[in-house]
Formats: C-alpha cells, sequence, structure tokens
C-alpha cells in the first residue's frame, strides 16, 4: 500500500492526492501535523532514499533556519528526535511504496506508482500491436477492468 506524509495547507501534497484518486490508486495518508510520526516512518523515508536526511529536509523551513542546524554534527537518533518533535522540516508530500520514494509533486515521476496492470496496458504488452498505447485510453480500459472486478463483489 502507497504511504503518503502530507500536511493540510501543502498544496503539492493536494496535487499529489488529487492524482492517485483520478487513476483510482489506493493510499493511507499520514497528516504530520495530526499524527505523530515513528521512527519507523523516518526509518521508511531514509531506507528508500539515495541521500538520506539531505532528501528529507527542507533546508528552507523556518525551523531549520531559525535553529541553525547542522546535520552533519547530529546523530542518526539526534536527527530523528528532530524530525519527530519538528515536522514540518520534512519536504512534503514524501511518498513511499516498497522501494519506490517520491519527495515532493512532480507529474512525470509520480507515474512510477501507476500499478502494474494499468503499465502492461500502456505498453501494450497484452495485445497484437505491439506499441505503445495512448494513455487516455489505457487508462478507460483500466477502469473497465476495474469496474468489471468491483461489480461482481457489489451484488453480493
Amino acid at each position: 500500500m502507497i504511504q503518503m506524509y502530507t500536511t493540510p495547507s501543502c498544496s503539492s501534497c493536494r496535487k499529489a492526492k488529487k492524482w492517485f484518486e483520478e487513476h483510482r490508486i489506493p493510499y493511507r495518508e499520514k497528516n504530520i501535523f495530526n499524527v505523530k510520526l515513528t521512527r519507523d516512518d523516518i526509518m521508511s523515508m531514509l531506507k528508500n532514499s539515495e541521500g538520506g536526511f539531505e532528501d528529507i529536509i527542507s533546508k528552507r523551513s523556518k525551523v531549520f533556519q531559525e535553529i541553525d542546524l547542522n546535520l552533519d554534527d547530529m546523530s542518526l537518533n539526534e536527527l530523528t528526535d528532530f524530525i519527530i518533535e519538528n515536522p514540518s522540516v520534512l519536504r512534503r508530500p514524501i511518498i513511499i511504496e516498497q522501494q519506490k520514494m517520491q519527495v515532493g509533486y512532480n507529474e512525470d515521476e509520480i507515474r512510477a506508482f501507476i500499478p502494474k496492470r494499468l503499465r502492461e496496458i500502456i505498453m501494450c504488452t497484452t495485445c497484437d500491436k505491439g506499441e505503445d498505447c495512448d494513455y487516455r485510453r489505457a487508462l478507460d480500459q483500466y477502469f473497465r477492468e476495474l469496474r468489471r472486478k468491483e461489480s461482481p463483489a457489489r451484488s453480493s
């Protein structure tokens, strides 16, 4: 399941949620201002990042600038505790699924979260043409397949 870390006033978070909803891709949202982050949350972010804390912390955040932190001088535990107590230092949204992570909203990069079946339709791996299908047509076909799967469940 896709995990998305958000805040209410974040326009990039709203764009990401809208994209997932338009593509009918389920996700779990964690509002980092309403629900306290855990060490596991932060470790999941770090496990999926290439640059560690540099990837997830916004050096432009008010808290970061006021305290004048030097990330290199802090231990893993100190930084983790700092983020748990000051979640506003995180860049947003942070979207994680297994080994995939996206920080911020990028219209092209978010497509990494497209379900396997939709990717198959887009790439025409299941049709005779052997060429890329039109994205909108592929999306329509994918939604038709989802509706067919949901129909028997509704009638029972």
